[in-house]
């Protein structure tokens, strides 16, 4: 198996000793799904819970925000330059940018070639600040109109829209812009509108409004960005701890498992 950057990262942090107690950072950069993911049995908390103690999982995600949008945060939460940049970044946009012209959402539409090339710029981006970095796309979830009406009704009632401002066909078209610039650009991805799909239910088992995911959709996300990672080679299970473990501590000799000298 060849080695990808992020196992030449992972082997540079346990040659260091000087990286004692630093962990490497992972960032989620996104969108409403992305910024849920910490919640109860979220798809981010639960990647925070697998690599305790080897990395910290930072949440960047901003609800409603558009791949147009996010353009302008790349700067700040990405600086050019740092001298610790992440060492893998998931970026999961298009829910609002396939959002409809014409209908309740207009205003978070982005047309298909200007996401992909949105994307194409957070990518080529990320890469600037390190070479190394894992980039991961993730695609759109598919949506479950009826469930976006329903919702919509719950909450609006009367004045609720009489169309869904995202349809399912036109989601896909986004994921698969999104899955192709992956491949052309050689980095690895989650086609979550595929995936999904493939359990019968999808809508109601993991959608809890048409879109945004329950507990068993959030399920899905989290393994399939591990599985992901792994193959990458960013697995918990190979990352230093950020100290050492317990039982690694002598209660006579402590400061010896805390030198800088330990292998």
């Amino acid at each position: 198996m060849s080695t990808f950057p992020s196992q030449t990262r992972i082997a540079e942090l346990k040659m260091c000793p000087e990286m004692q107690g630093v962990r490497p950072q992972i960032i989620l950069f996104g969108d409403s799904i992305t910024q849920q993911s910490f919640s109860l049995n979220g798809w981010g908390s639960s990647l925070a819970d697998n690599f305790s103690r080897k990395a910290d999982i930072l949440n960047r995600g901003y609800g409603g925000y558009t791949t147009r949008w996010a353009l302008f945060l790349l700067h700040h939460i990405f600086p050019l330059g740092s001298a610790t940049p992440p060492v893998g970044v998931t970026i999961f946009f298009g829910a609002n940018d396939a959002a409809l012209p014409g209908r309740n959402s207009e205003r978070q539409h982005v047309p298909i070639e200007e996401y992909k090339e949105n994307l194409r710029k957070m990518v080529h981006h990320l890469k600037e600040c390190s070479p190394s970095m894992l980039v991961v796309l993730i695609t759109p979830p598919p949506i479950d109109e009826e469930g976006r009406m329903e919702y919509a009704r719950s909450v609006y009632g009367d004045k609720a829209m009489t169309q869904p401002e995202r349809t399912n066909d036109t989601t896909k078209e986004y994921a698969a812009s999104c899955v192709s610039l992956a491949k052309e650009l050689a980095v690895p991805y989650v086609n979550l509108w595929s995936k999904m799909q493939e359990t019968e239910g999808w809508q109601r088992k993991y959608l809890r409004d048409g879109l945004h995911l329950t507990s068993e959709g959030n399920a899905v996300v989290y393994e399939e960005v591990l599985q992901v990672f792994n193959q990458a080679g960013l697995s918990a299970s190979v990352m230093p701890l950020d100290f050492p473990h317990h039982s690694k501590i002598d209660p006579k000799n402590p400061e010896k498992a805390f030198s800088t000298q330990s292998s």
